[in-house]
């Protein structure tokens, strides 16, 4: 069966939905920066390159139970129906890192999903298992020297 293309190309839908869309977040601060909340933007960035609304390849990484990783690729084969247009490959916390990193860079790989963003998918899945591993408790301050054990001595009595 051939794969079937949108009658409307991308660039197109992009022009028209840039300055207008549900993920787009304008900021009057900064600049009038723009940020984007599109589940399959790896950087957050409102760009063409990273809108995954518009791109008929896109990738987007999201965490998942007890520190682990789901990737959600977006399928070229149905794309007037959304329900069956996203694919979930989805890896555990028990799992170490470089076998998280490898299996995301494989599989867009194998996939043919694009290869400028395999960097950024996998900075996004270090991010979120860097965030969903406990705070190691800063230690409590040696005192150094001879002064400073005298200074904490006359303090605490």
């Amino acid at each position: 069966m051939a794969e079937q293309h949108s009658n409307v190309s991308s660039d197109l839908i992009w022009e028209i939905c840039r300055a207008n869309n549900a993920y787009l977040v304008k900021r009057t601060s900064g600049g009038g920066v723009q940020f984007s909340r599109d589940p399959l933007n790896l950087v957050n960035k409102h760009s063409r390159k990273y809108a995954g609304f518009v791109n008929d390849k896109a990738v987007g990484i999201h965490p998942a139970e007890k520190g682990g990783v789901t990737m959600v690729t977006k399928k070229t084969k149905h794309h007037n129906r959304p329900a069956a247009n996203k694919n979930e490959v989805s890896w555990t916390g028990n799992k170490s890192g470089p076998k998280i990193y490898k299996g995301i860079v494989n599989y867009t790989a194998k996939q043919g999903y694009r290869a400028d963003l395999r960097q950024e998918a996998v900075a996004r899945a270090s991010a979120i298992r860097r965030s969903s591993q406990p705070k190691k408790e800063v230690p409590e301050k040696k005192l150094r020297g001879s002064k400073a054990k005298k200074a904490a001595e006359k303090d605490s009595s």
